[in-house]
């Protein structure tokens, strides 16, 4: 009997059948830098939006950032008037959809269902474009509706915050909140193109402009030694936003970006490793944990700090280098401390300590932190030390602390 059930076993072996598929898809988009792109004059616009076939005449969505439309009153006329300028390439199907902007328009479901409502209201399919105007927020919750409608529509990105402009809207990524947790649906789904309008920026309150100014550090830092000299020496122009200066950082902090898109081997992270997520784990829990009372950016700087006083305990980053850095996120406004790192649930836990095992799961696999070996230079770990990280973030409480009682 045995023996008959080994034999079962070995004609279903010699039985399977395997195919293994593999293949890749090319993806190819283009990031615009530009001024006055709504000017009926300038074509940037409408070469983004025909970009793969000038002679088709394209039907266009277009949803609007509610923040970027009460800063510029006259947007959406302007937007009728360069449609209705190039009208012979452009078919906008309705007034522009104003949605709120930040993070509460992730949060709730209906916004995306607004959009695919209206999607199929005016017959938008996979050769027609969705155009989103807004910050990053924004771009994540209209690029999942896009990303999830017909298994994918067009999506043309004119980012409208400093932030958004120099990482979030570059990037392949769609997503909005759920049970919780940020960006806990979403795709990996590349743009049609992106445009980048320095003169969006002039409409930006200071504290946008500053909080977006932390993703040009992360990067420098992580990448670019050379970079990281420049934010120094330009800092006081930054802080004062020098408009062509501005436009330097966006434009510096895209090419690393998109290189590691690009080049890193990795660009849907089917890995664990994200470079590019520097001092991200518990950026994205203090940004819950305040409800959102704390920018992004800000939540970034801070998540930075941390990281860094983390590689300076461990050995990594020089205490003189960790002073420059420190330094540098001062000059520009940038904050290294929030009393939500101080938070603390029932079982006296800090809260910010389960930002760790949220990033583990939301990545998958093992826990990958990116830390810092020098200014320019990142090194990734799986081995983080929650005493150490306490450590450190009582470091950075006392810091903040003693500079503000010497104000």
């Amino acid at each position: 009997m045995l023996a008959r059930v080994r034999l079962d076993y070995y004609i279903e072996e010699k039985e399977h059948k395997l195919i293994s598929q593999k293949f890749s898809v090319p993806t190819q988009y283009n990031v615009y830098f530009t001024r006055r792109s709504l000017d009926p004059c300038n074509p940037t616009l409408a070469n983004a939006l025909c970009a793969d076939n000038p002679i088709v005449r394209r039907k266009v969505f277009v949803v609007l950032d509610r923040g970027l439309s009460n800063a510029n009153l006259g947007i959406e006329q302007q937007l009728v008037k360069y449609f209705r300028a190039h009208r012979n390439a452009l078919e906008m199907v309705s007034s522009p959809m104003v949605v709120p902007g930040g993070e509460i328009v992730k949060d709730a479901p209906r916004w995306p269902l607004h959009i695919q409502r209206q999607l199929h209201k005016f017959h938008i399919d996979r050769h027609a474009i969705v155009l989103i105007l807004g910050g990053g927020a924004v771009l994540d919750m209209a690029g999942f509706a896009a990303a999830t409608t017909h298994r994918g529509v067009r999506t043309v990105r004119m980012p409208t915050t400093l932030l958004s402009q120099a990482d979030g809207g570059l990037g392949v990524k769609t997503g909005i909140n759920s049970f919780g947790v940020k960006n806990f649906l979403g795709t990996f789904t590349a743009p049609f193109g992106v445009l980048n309008d320095s003169d969006l920026l002039l409409t930006l309150a200071p504290r946008h402009l500053i909080s977006g100014m932390a993703e040009a550090v992360k990067v420098a830092l992580i990448r670019d030694v050379t970079f990281w000299g420049w934010l120094e020496e330009s800092s006081d122009r930054l802080r004062s936003f020098h408009h062509s200066s501005l436009e330097n950082l966006v434009h510096q902090s895209a090419i690393i970006h998109l290189e590691h898109i690009s080049k890193s081997g990795d660009p849907f992270e089917l890995g664990s490793a994200r470079p590019l997520d520097f001092g991200h784990w518990a950026a994205h829990k203090l940004e819950m944990l305040s409800s959102y009372k704390i920018h992004h950016g800000e939540a970034v700087a801070i998540g930075i700090a941390i990281d860094c006083r983390y590689s300076t305990e461990v050995g990594l980053l020089t205490e003189m280098e960790l002073e420059r850095i420190l330094a540098l996120l001062h000059k520009l406004g940038l904050p290294i401390w929030h009393t939500a790192c101080d938070l603390k649930g029932s079982d006296g836990r800090l809260k910010i300590l389960d930002g760790l095992d949220e990033f583990k799961e939301h990545v998958g696999g093992d826990l990958t932190i990116t830390l810092l070996k020098k200014i320019g230079e990142g090194k990734e770990t799986r081995n983080i030390d929650r005493t150490i990280v306490k450590r450190a973030l009582s470091w950075l409480r006392k810091r903040h602390s003693s500079r503000c009682a010497s104000k």
